[in-house]
């Protein structure tokens, strides 16, 4: 019965009941707001983001926990409403219950707990619940310069609670391969350039292109073709050919270091479509990851293969963790363990204790 769970689990229940995909946050930032009132927090709603707070930002530091609201359409192959959460044994299904609002009701709650605790430290703890992080639209860069002073951030998304201590980048490429259109039938006596043959033949040169630098964490940056497009007919030479390059990158590598690798090793066109999201790392000596490992001592520390908000808070003293696994993330029948987001909600306000301490 929803009455025996935990207060977070009924938050929870409630914020994935409310469809809130990319763009249409309002609703939920409505009832984030709510619940933060009526747990005796400072809160600003504005169009970037649902800002809660406890303590003084002019006694000291100031720690934010970081997350968003927004999720990725349900798409098919569900067995259950996607926006009808239902709880199975220690699972809750629903579009965006490990995805990552689990993070965000975990850190409401501790939020509030820490705040009812009254317990006397000096600084901050600023929860920054953004918009549109699962698309190009994403709020938290607006979000982050209205907040204020920022020293440490904890980036809420699906890690098991195991801290994630590097995070891969996003550079996107298009690789795109110049021919000579011509009658297929002369392909062998007249000499000219298939732009499909010249793009296999540079696709076939990206395996290990970017391995000269290894990542203690991270390991390699991976350059991975995921779309291609050409030809015009079946019986002739296309003008071009084009491949969409998922390149996930390392602190090791810049973004232009890269475009200039492939630049100097391909032969086709190499035209840069996004380089915005860059790789991560926890400082060495992180106060933060110390104060969290003091919090969760069992908690692991791990290098992340997906991309987060935390590339606009790559300034700070940040880690990246949460309740939920991202392998469940975008899927049907998304799902999270209540027993994480539970746990979750308890180191959320021992690592402000301890950041503080």
């Amino acid at each position: 019965m929803a009455s025996t769970w935990p207060t977070e689990i009924t938050t929870l229940r409630e914020l994935v009941a409310i469809p809130s995909i990319s763009g249409n946050e309002r609703p939920a930032a409505e009832y984030v707001e709510q619940v933060a009132r009526g747990l005796g927090l400072d809160v600003v709603r504005d169009d970037t983001s649902v800002r809660v707070s406890v303590g003084d930002e002019s006694a000291g530091p100031t720690l934010a926990l970081a997350s968003h609201l927004d999720v990725v359409p349900p798409g098919e192959g569900w067995t259950r409403d996607p926006f009808t959460p239902v709880i199975e044994g220690d699972l809750l299904y629903g579009r965006g219950s490990g995805d990552a609002k689990a993070s965000v009701v975990a850190m409401l709650h501790a939020l509030g707990d820490v705040a009812a605790a009254r317990r006397a430290w000096r600084g901050r703890a600023l929860a920054i619940f953004a918009y549109g992080e699962e698309t190009r639209n994403a709020t938290m860069p607006m979000a982050v310069e209205r907040a204020g002073r920022l020293d440490a951030a904890i980036v809420g998304e699906p890690t098991n609670l195991e801290f994630a201590v590097a995070q891969r980048g996003l550079m996107m490429v298009d690789l795109v391969a110049h021919g000579d259109q011509r009658h297929a039938g002369y392909a062998a006596t007249e000499g000219f350039t298939n732009a499909i043959s010249l793009l296999a033949r540079n696709i076939a040169r990206l395996d290990g292109i970017a391995d000269a630098r290894v990542h203690p964490v991270l390991g390699v940056t991976t350059v991975t073709p995921t779309m291609l497009q050409g030809g015009v007919s079946r019986n002739v030479t296309p003008p071009t050919a084009r491949a969409v390059l998922d390149i996930r990158s390392t602190p090791d590598w810049t973004h232009d270091e890269l475009a200039a690798l492939l630049m100097e090793r391909l032969d086709c066109e190499v035209v840069v479509t996004s380089t915005r999201l860059v790789p991560c790392e926890t400082p060495a000596g992180s106060p933060l990851l110390a104060a969290a490992q003091r919090a969760h001592p069992a908690g692991a520390s791990y290098g992340s293969p997906t991309c987060s908000d935390w590339c606009f808070l790559r300034h700070l003293d940040a880690i990246k963790v949460g309740p939920g696994t991202s392998r469940r993330s975008h899927t049907p029948d998304e799902s999270v363990n209540l027993s994480e987001v539970i746990a979750a909600r308890g180191f959320y306000a021992r690592v402000i204790e301890e950041y503080f301490a």
